[in-house]
C-alpha cells in the first residue's frame, strides 16, 4: 500500500490554509487513506497556527511543525522532508493552486520514476486562471537561466507540486542548500547529479493572487539564488563559503539564501 507524505509550507495563510487542509484530507482519505499531511509554519504572525492546530486535533493524519522565525519556503519544505515518513514524499502550495485530484495525478503516474513534477508549460496543461503578464515573463526568463546555468531540461522548475520516492529525498537532503526562490532548482539539480530519473507531466493549475509575492523584489532574489547555487557547484565554491562567514551586517540580507 502506498504511504504518502504531503508537505504544505505556510507563511501567514490564515485565509487559505483551512480550505486546503480540508480538501486535501477529504480527498486522500477517500483514495489512499494511508497518508499524512505535514503543514510547516514558517514564521507565521497571523492565526495560521491556531487553524492548523484545530485541524490536527480533529484529524491525526494532519500534523504540523511550527517555526517562530521565518525560514523561507524552501526551508519549510526541507524541515518537512526531514520528518516525513511516507514511501512517497511530496509538497504542494498552501493556496491550493494545485487541486488535490491534480496532485493525485503525480501519485498515479510516478510508476518506476524516482520523482515526478507538475508543469504548467507542457502541452496538455490546463491553466484555469492565467498568470499576470509580468509574472509570466519573469517565469520564462527564470526558466531560460535555469537551462543555461544547470542544463535542466524541465519546462517548469517552479510549479509548487512535486513528488519523490522516499530514498531520493533521504539521499539528497545534505545537498539542499537554498531555502528561498531557487530551492526547487537546487532540489532538481541535486537529483540530476545523482542520476535520478525525474518525470515532468502536464498539470491543472489555478493562478492564485500571492499575498506575499513582490515581483520586483523576487526577480533579483531569484537571480542571486541561481548564481549562488551555480558557484556552489563550481571551482568557485570558496566564494560562497567566504560569503557565509561574513558578519550579517555585511551581507546582502536574505538575498543569497
Amino acid at each position: 500500500m502506498v504511504k504518502l507524505s504531503i508537505i504544505i509550507p505556510a507563511y501567514n495563510e490564515e485565509k487559505r490554509i483551512a480550505r486546503t487542509l480540508d480538501n486535501y484530507s477529504r480527498f486522500f482519505f477517500k483514495y489512499i487513506k494511508d497518508y499524512e499531511i505535514i503543514a510547516v509554519l514558517n514564521g507565521c504572525r497571523d492565526n495560521t497556527l491556531w487553524i492548523v492546530k484545530k485541524f490536527s486535533k480533529r484529524n491525526t493524519k494532519i500534523k504540523y511543525l511550527n517555526f517562530e522565525e521565518a525560514i523561507g519556503k524552501g526551508g519549510a519544505i526541507l524541515e518537512g522532508f526531514k520528518s516525513a515518513k511516507g514511501n512517497l514524499i511530496g509538497f504542494v502550495d498552501a493556496d491550493m493552486a494545485t487541486p488535490p485530484n491534480t496532485f493525485y495525478d503525480l501519485v498515479r503516474n510516478i510508476h518506476d520514476y524516482d520523482g515526478i513534477i507538475a508543469s504548467r508549460w507542457l502541452k496538455g496543461s490546463k491553466i484555469n486562471i492565467k498568470q499576470p503578464l509580468l509574472k509570466k515573463i519573469g517565469s520564462r526568463g527564470f526558466n531560460f537561466l535555469v537551462r543555461l546555468l544547470f542544463n535542466l531540461k524541465f519546462k517548469d522548475t517552479q510549479c509548487g507540486a512535486k513528488l519523490f520516492k522516499n530514498y531520493v529525498i533521504k539521499d539528497i537532503l545534505k545537498d539542499l542548500k537554498l531555502t528561498r526562490w531557487a530551492f526547487d532548482v537546487n532540489l532538481l539539480y541535486a537529483t540530476k547529479r545523482k542520476h535520478y530519473n525525474i518525470k515532468e507531466i502536464p498539470t491543472e493549475w489555478n493562478a492564485v493572487k500571492a499575498s506575499h509575492f513582490n515581483l520586483f523584489k523576487a526577480i533579483p532574489e531569484m537571480f542571486l539564488g541561481l548564481i549562488r547555487l551555480r558557484l556552489f557547484y563550481s571551482r568557485f565554491k570558496f566564494i560562497v563559503k567566504a560569503y557565509d562567514k561574513l558578519p550579517e551586517f555585511l551581507k546582502i540580507h536574505h538575498r543569497l539564501r
